[in-house]
């Protein structure tokens, strides 16, 4: 029997993407850092953005600078910050109406629904003032608890939390981070979502089974009853 249903968010609840490209985006260039360096150092301290080793994202900005030998320019920083803050919000916006009406169906189940989300704290500015906290019963953001995933500690504190034994809990998540892989090693059943996904990214993660729609977690949730 399914006591609970673990969502990730990015790409799975809300989506960044539109018709192929950003629905927004923003520059780094006032830094003095050409883009293909940033984006190297960058994504070369992904794993500690996510576990809140940086405080913020202004801190990842000053050591990337001074790493490289730039002068720290406060204005700039504040800029980019507010401005990657802002990009992140319009994600939250315009709620698939899909993925509204699965949530809602499982509440209808009385099956608890939870979050587990590898994120900063200026990605998820806007978590609170979009549709989805009220249907929540226990949110992990990766930043706030110092793990993510695919560790199994923050899987275990996400079921902690919400009183419920991994092997009769659901995860839902786009693959994103290994994720998939960590939710079945601590003995949830994990599918892929793929209907934020083009087939060419969904079809490179193989041995979990795929979703296309929201409203097919209500027949699994169902059948497994």
């Amino acid at each position: 029997m399914i006591q609970a249903v673990f969502f990730d968010l990015f790409e799975t609840l809300i989506t960044e993407w539109k018709e192929g490209g950003k629905k927004a985006s923003y520059s780094v260039e006032s830094l003095g850092l050409e883009e293909s360096l940033y984006r190297r150092e960058w994504h070369a301290r992904v794993n500690e953005r996510m576990d809140g080793t940086y405080l913020d994202h202004p801190s990842v900005l000053r050591e990337i600078l001074k790493e490289n030998g730039l002068p720290i320019d406060e204005q700039a920083i504040k800029k980019i910050h507010e401005q990657r803050v802002f990009v992140k919000s319009v994600a939250f916006e315009n709620i698939d109406e899909s993925i509204i009406k699965m949530i809602e169906n499982l509440k209808a189940l009385d099956i608890k629904i939870g979050l587990i989300s590898n994120c900063t704290s200026e990605e998820v500015e806007a978590w609170n003032k979009c549709l989805l906290p009220s249907y929540f019963d226990d949110v992990v953001f990766s930043y706030q608890v110092r793990e993510r995933k695919p560790n199994p500690a923050i899987y275990l504190i996400a079921c902690n939390n919400l009183n419920v034994h991994p092997k009769h809990c659901l995860f839902i998540g786009d693959g994103g981070s290994d994720e998939l892989r960590g939710a079945i090693e601590v003995g949830m059943r994990p599918y892929q979502a793929t209907w934020f996904l083009p087939s060419s990214v969904s079809d490179q993660l193989y041995g979990f089974p795929k979703l296309k729609q929201p409203m097919e977690i209500i027949d699994i949730v169902k059948e497994k009853e």
